[in-house]
């Protein structure tokens, strides 16, 4: 047998318990009258962001997310729409990361992204229980206790117990990303799942302005073992302030050497319909990483690039 066989045949076991994972994550959302939609993989133009490199394929792009296409969806009228499918990130390899990888998004519309944090705390205790595993999920040999409620912390709160700056001061520097990386995220997660919320507003992306404290966004990543697993947020709904958003981004990649990128016009166009809403994208690699104590994303997939 040789090298690449016997990786396949002994991923077989975890590979069985994925699909239970899947499964129970489809029956969760459908359960909750959630319409299950697919969209296209391949876009004309994906929602620009400075730090995230696309795939180009004939002319358009390797979706990097579902989430321009579920938005509109959003405008056009339905409530509650998921997705499981693949998503493409170039450059994007490591022991929690691959460039095809498999994401859950799903949005509400009349909601803000506290109903989408009850979402979360629901999902994975329900997952549990499908998959028999008790309230208390043990990972790499750290235990968290999944039941509701999770810890939900700050940003500024973060940065003010783990960094010797604040968040106002590492962006100011640009080494947010630097110091959430090494000096924040391995505390969360830890006991109690983490919602790490209210993001600074230079990182709201396509969230929205939280209305009582207008220097952060209404955004927040979860995670568990030190690992984050989702981004969610309150739907920013103003076009024009999209267009400034995605414009700034696209004049950032240049200023960073990298491939320009058209604005997405149907989105932009569709956005001045959309309701109040909220959204977030969950990695399900992650997620399984985490139900099978996996220490590698490697390990819950069939195939890695390496294989291939």
């Amino acid at each position: 047998m040789n090298g690449t066989i016997w990786k396949l045949a002994a991923k077989k076991p975890v590979l069985q318990r994925r699909q239970s994972i899947l499964e129970a994550v489809r029956r969760f959302f459908i359960d909750r009258d959630f319409l299950a939609v697919e969209t296209p993989n391949r876009v004309p133009a994906p929602a620009p962001e400075t730090h995230i490199d696309i795939f180009p394929c004939r002319g358009w792009f390797l979706h990097p997310s579902p989430e321009i296409c579920m938005k509109r969806l959003l405008a056009a009228g339905y409530e509650k729409v998921f997705q499981i499918c693949k998503c493409y990130r170039e450059g994007e390899r490591g022991t929690r990361h691959l460039t095809e990888f498999t994401l859950l998004e799903w949005y509400r519309a009349g909601a803000d992204y506290t109903m989408l944090m009850t979402d979360c705390e629901e999902l994975f205790l329900e997952t549990a229980r499908s998959l028999n595993s008790a309230r208390n999920l043990v990972y790499q040999g750290h235990e968290v206790d999944l039941s509701p409620p999770w810890e939900r912390l700050t940003v500024e709160e973060a940065f003010r117990r783990h960094a010797a700056v604040s968040a106002e001061e590492a962006l100011s520097g640009d080494r947010f990303e630097e110091i959430l990386v090494d000096r924040i995220e391995p505390h969360l997660g830890f006991g109690k799942p983490t919602f790490l919320c209210d993001y600074p507003l230079p990182l709201a992306s396509l969230a929205r302005t939280k209305r009582d404290h207008p220097s952060v966004a209404e955004r927040f990543e979860l995670y568990l073992f030190g690992m984050e697993l989702a981004n969610g947020f309150s739907e920013l709904t103003d076009a024009d302030e999209q267009r400034y958003r995605f414009q700034r981004a696209i004049d950032e990649r240049s200023r960073w050497g990298k491939p320009a990128l058209p604005l997405p016009e149907p989105f932009l166009e569709d956005l001045t319909r959309m309701p109040e809403s909220a959204g977030i994208a969950l990695g399900l690699d992650r997620l399984v990483m985490v139900l099978t104590d996996s220490s590698k994303i490697d390990q819950v997939v069939a195939f890695t690039p390496e294989m291939l």
